[in-house]
C-alpha cells in the first residue's frame, strides 16, 4: 500500500515563509511544560487541602482535566516538534506518554500510520476515536467520567496489559516493526509496574489519594480532551488523499488552545506535521484561504458533529460535505 505522504494534497505556501515555520525552540517547549505542570500542581494542592470536603472534587475534576490534556504533551513530543532539543523532546514524551496511557513505543508507530492513513484504508489507521459509530450511547459515554469502567476490556489499559504479558495484538502486528516489538512489551510492564505499585500504596496508605493522583485522572479527566479530540475527524469524508475534507479546524478560546497545544489547528498539522504546534496558528493564516471555513469553538464543531453522527448512526455511508475551496 502507497504511504508516500507527498501525494497528499498540500497548500500552496511561500517556501521562505514555510522555512521559518518549522523552526523549532526549546524555549516554546520549556514555556508550555513550566505552565502546564505549574497548573497541575496547584490544581493538585488544592484538591488535598479540600481533601475530605466537597470543593475536592471541583479541585480534582480540574487536576484530572489538566491532567487529560497530557495527550497533547504527548503528541507534539511524539513529533519531536515541542523542542529543538531531540532529548527534551523524548524527555517529555516518555512522561507523557504514560499519563496519557499512551505506552510510547507503540504508540510512535501507530501515530505515523495515522499519518499515513488517516481516515483511509481502515484498519490501518488505529487512532481515529470516531468514524462512522452506530452506537451513539457509547459515544457519548466517552465524556462521562469514569464510564471507561464500562469498557475496560476494550481499553488501552488492557491492550498495555496485553503488551506486558507478552501478547502480540493487531496493532503491533501491522504498526511495531518486529524489532521493536520487545522494547514496546518492556515500556508496557514499566506502566503496568507503576500502577501495581500505586494501588499497592491505596492499599497499604489506606488512602485513594494515590489511585486519585495517578491512575484514576485516565478515568475522571478525560472528557475535556475527549471533546477536544473527537473534533478532529469525526463525522468527515474518507478514502481522500485531501486533508481538508477528513480532517477539522477549530477555533478555540487562549485556555483551550493552551490545553490542548494549538492541535485544534489540525488539517494544518496533518497537511505540514513538521511545523511545530505554536507556529500552527500562523501557518493558518497564510493558507487560510485555501481551506474550508474555520468552525468557531467547540459549539460551532459539535452542532456540526452530533447531527452528522446521527445521520451515520441510521446511514453509515453519510458523509459532511465540505464546502473547500478548488485545488490551486
Amino acid at each position: 500500500m502507497d504511504v508516500d505522504l507527498n501525494k497528499w494534497y498540500r497548500a500552496n505556501i511561500d517556501k521562505k515563509e514555510f522555512k521559518k515555520l518549522c523552526k523549532k525552540s526549546d524555549w516554546q517547549g520549556f514555556k508550555h511544560m513550566f505552565i502546564y505542570f505549574s497548573a497541575l500542581f496547584i490544581a493538585g494542592y488544592l484538591a488535598y487541602i479540600t481533601w475530605g470536603t466537597w470543593w475536592c472534587v471541583l479541585f480534582f475534576f480540574i487536576y484530572g482535566s489538566i491532567w487529560g490534556c497530557s495527550d497533547a504533551l504527548w503528541h507534539e513530543t511524539g513529533h519531536r516538534t515541542a523542542f529543538k532539543s531531540k532529548f527534551w523532546n523524548d524527555f517529555f514524551y516518555y512522561i507523557a506518554g504514560f499519563m496519557d496511557n499512551f505506552e510510547p513505543v507503540r504508540w510512535r508507530h501507530s501515530h505515523f500510520h495515522h499519518h499515513s492513513y488517516t481516515i483511509f484504508n481502515d484498519p490501518y489507521d488505529f487512532e481515529i476515536l470516531v468514524k462512522k459509530p452506530t452506537d451513539l450511547i457509547w459515544f457519548f459515554s466517552l465524556f462521562v467520567p469514569f464510564s471507561g469502567f464500562l469498557y475496560i476490556h476494550k481499553s488501552l489499559h488492557w491492550e498495555t496489559i496485553k503488551h506486558a504479558f507478552g501478547v502480540t495484538t493487531d496493532v503491533m502486528k501491522v504498526c511495531v516493526p518486529e524489532k521493536e516489538r520487545s522494547k514496546c512489551r518492556w515500556s508496557a510492564r514499566s506502566h503496568v509496574f507503576i500502577w501495581v505499585t500505586t494501588i499497592a500504596a491505596s492499599i497499604y496508605f489506606q488512602s485513594w489519594l494515590p489511585l486519585l493522583y495517578i491512575i484514576l485522572p485516565n478515568f475522571y479527566g478525560k472528557t475535556l480532551i475527549t471533546l477536544f479530540g473527537a473534533t478532529q475527524h469525526a463525522g468527515l469524508k474518507e478514502d481522500i488523499k485531501d486533508h481538508r475534507h477528513s480532517t477539522r479546524t477549530v477555533k478555540l478560546n487562549p485556555i483551550f488552545s493552551f490545553l490542548y497545544w494549538q492541535m485544534e489547528y489540525h488539517i494544518e498539522h496533518h497537511m505540514f506535521p513538521q511545523v511545530p504546534s505554536y507556529n500552527l496558528p500562523k501557518l493558518h493564516e497564510l493558507i487560510k484561504d485555501q481551506m474550508p471555513p474555520i468552525r468557531k469553538g467547540l459549539w460551532g464543531a459539535y452542532k456540526e458533529i452530533i447531527p452528522a453522527l446521527y445521520k451515520q448512526s441510521k446511514n453509515p455511508d453519510y458523509k459532511i460535505d465540505l464546502l473547500v475551496p478548488s485545488k490551486i
